[in-house]
């Protein structure tokens, strides 16, 4: 499919262009990264219409990322895109081309999903971040947080069950045909119905360097080893993710294991174990801002989509989001 030709500058672009890169965000993302792997990444992406030129795929995902940036609906991220004139640079558009309406953003958010690129487009950006040297790997904070699903479902199951290998539902008793890929779960004796994000976050710079997004009913800790970087100094989580499997996988792989250890009925929590936990506590607390921040600020507090397709790829855009405007703010260690 032809490709639209973008970001030829004319005389008037040349002059108004110090005015657009007063955006100093903007600016740096444009410096820190080589958005070259990602635009290879999703060169093969089609956006255009009954085989109408479409607009270069790596100018499109970096639209998606300003809208989660800036919190915007798709007709307010078209408008931003045509008043703005950072918007405008940051795209590689010039003041004379069209900019991408509301339904050409819809659609590339669609082929997105659809492809799963976000979550590699995610941990190619992530990758860039750890090489400039933002991450420090002091430590790694793991923890969930459950996601609303964008449906009400009328009423929550008698016996939810388990997910199966790959955490899908198991069963229709966990499901409803509003949303078939969300999943009913409880917590705290209340019902809960959705999904959860996965996430692991470097103890120093806060920087999110691996993430799953999975139905609701998938327990925190079966997707936990693959939160594990493996060149970090130490995991810190709750007492959810405590096994004698995780220990020892910790150990093998030479991290300091900073799980909180929970007792059982045959060993009570000795004085000094309930002190370990505490400073475990306080070390992992960080990751909880994050989870606000997902959720309040990136309006991630309820799923903005039906299905874990479409909402996995949203998750991971916000994420990659998130970490960009932070190293913006970080210097290298």
């Amino acid at each position: 499919m032809a490709e639209r030709r973008v970001g030829q500058l004319s005389f008037a672009d040349d002059l108004v262009a110090d005015a657009g890169r007063a955006n100093a965000t903007l600016r740096r993302l444009s410096e820190l990264i080589d958005w070259s792997g990602v635009d290879a990444l999703l060169s093969g992406l089609r956006n255009g219409p009954m085989g109408a030129p479409g607009y270069p795929a790596l100018a499109l995902f970096k639209a998606l990322l300003l809208q989660q940036c800036y919190g915007l609906s798709d007709p307010q991220l078209e408008e931003a895109l045509a008043d703005r004139l950072s918007f405008r640079l940051f795209l590689g558009l010039s003041l004379t081309d069209h900019v991408p309406d509301h339904s050409t953003l819809w659609r590339f958010r669609e082929q997105l999903a659809k492809s799963g690129l976000a979550e590699r487009a995610f941990t190619l950006i992530t990758g860039q971040i750890e090489q400039s040297g933002f991450v420090l790997r002091r430590g790694t904070l793991i923890d969930a947080s459950l996601v609303r699903s964008a449906v009400n479902a009328p009423e929550p199951p008698a016996n939810p069950s388990p997910p199966d290998a790959d955490g899908r539902p198991a069963s229709k008793l966990v499901m409803s045909p509003l949303d078939p890929d969300a999943a009913w779960t409880r917590k705290d004796g209340k019902y809960f119905f959705g999904y959860k994000a996965h996430v692991a976050m470097d103890q120093g710079s806060r920087i999110i360097r691996r993430a799953i997004f999975t139905p609701a009913n998938v327990n925190d800790t079966v997707p936990a080893d693959r939160l594990v970087c493996g060149d970090e100094a130490t995991v810190y989580a709750d007492k959810a993710y405590d096994s004698h499997a995780r220990r020892a996988r910790l150990a093998t792989l030479g991290i300091r294991n900073g799980i909180a250890q929970r007792g059982n009925r045959w060993h009570a929590m000795s004085k000094w174990l309930v002190r370990r936990n505490d400073v475990i506590s306080r070390c992992r607390a960080p990751i909880e801002p994050m989870f606000a921040l997902l959720k309040n600020v990136h309006r991630f507090k309820r799923a903005r989509y039906r299905g874990l397709m479409r909402n996995a790829a949203a998750f991971f855009l916000t994420l990659a989001a998130i970490n960009l405007i932070r190293c913006t703010r970080l210097r290298p260690a």
